[in-house]
């Protein structure tokens, strides 16, 4: 990690954990908001109009919070307005690194070759982790932002005057009911996978691994519909389904959320296939950068070896190929 702008030690997955030996996540440190007109979001600084060809979004393919951003990137039609960078999928000694994999690009702004020394050109006195998404003015040279529930909900709307879309992934009359469920799914289900996996306690473990399957049986109780909010896809379904199309090929097997696969909830299962065959949603999905991801943290699995399955993710991610 980053101490004052300066990289020390090697990376590792856990930064933090509390006395219970609870997975904490590091708090996103860059909160400014693009907005139509440059004035000042909900949090952070203004100065950050929304004009084509400024911004830039770096993500990492293995990453769910990453691809939240590229998946409404896709859906609201922005690809010829913000470019994106991907960074290499195998987590080094010196974290996020460009360029090196099939699929992974070189940073084409500052030629870096960590996504670490982004966050020291932003801040030289950075101290923290350099994690995915970045969203970054190529005006001003500066971070806007590295939340990806920030980006997501700037993409659904900021961009309308220069990219008109009738998808709504925010739709006001949803808003209180999205924003009462997105936090609880975050807490067991999205970030749940991730407290189970770097649990550095069995009590931890426990707790949070009761947590993932609870979620998903409450989401497979309360789907209905085609998605969580009935027949309209919202960011909520979004933000499931990054976590939902890991699951049997990562999560189940390196986070040791081995219970059940999300195969054996039928309406999850047929969710998460539905959502993958939207329009857009199949480009933004890697199982090749997902697994070598995942099965790259050495700390979980020091050989590195990864396994060839699941048989069925297999089949889905073959049957949306062109």
């Amino acid at each position: 990690m980053l101490v004052n702008g300066q990289w020390k030690g090697n990376w590792q997955p856990v930064q933090k954990a509390d006395e219970k030996g609870r997975f904490v996540r590091q708090v996103s440190g860059f909160r400014n908001w693009i907005t139509p007109d440059g004035r000042p979001g909900p949090t952070g600084e203004g100065g950050f109009e929304a004009e084509a060809d400024r911004y830039r979004l770096y993500v990492a393919l293995i990453c769910p919070w990453a691809s939240r951003t590229l998946i409404a990137q896709k859906l609201k039609g922005l690809e010829e307005l913000i470019p994106v960078t991907v960074v290499n999928p195998m987590l080094g000694d010196d974290g996020w690194e460009f360029g090196g994999y099939d699929g992974a690009d070189e940073d084409p702004l500052f030629g870096s070759r960590y996504m670490h020394e982004l966050y020291t050109r932003a801040d030289n006195h950075f101290t923290g982790r350099a994690t995915v998404p970045v969203l970054w003015d190529m005006k001003r040279n500066v971070m806007v932002n590295n939340e990806s529930a920030d980006i997501l909900r700037m993409f659904d709307t900021v961009f309308e005057h220069l990219a008109p879309s009738d998808l709504r992934l925010y739709p006001l009359d949803l808003a209180e009911e999205i924003d009462a469920l997105n936090p609880h799914i975050y807490d067991l289900l999205n970030n749940g996978v991730y407290k189970s996996g770097f649990a550095s306690t069995q009590e931890a473990y426990d707790e949070a691994v009761d947590g993932v399957f609870s979620m998903l049986d409450e989401l497979e109780d309360r789907l209905q519909g085609d998605y969580i909010f009935g027949d309209r896809l919202t960011e909520t379904d979004i933000r499931t389904f990054v976590t939902l199309i890991r699951f049997d090929a990562a999560y189940h097997g390196i986070f040791k959320t081995n219970r059940r696969q999300i195969k054996d909830y039928p309406r999850l299962n047929a969710y998460m296939e539905r959502i993958y065959r939207f329009p857009g949603v199949a480009e933004t999905v890697d199982m090749d950068h997902i697994t070598r991801g995942y099965y790259s943290i050495k700390a979980l699995n020091p050989s590195r070896i990864r396994p060839t399955g699941p048989a069925h993710i297999n089949a889905l991610i073959a049957s949306a190929k062109p």
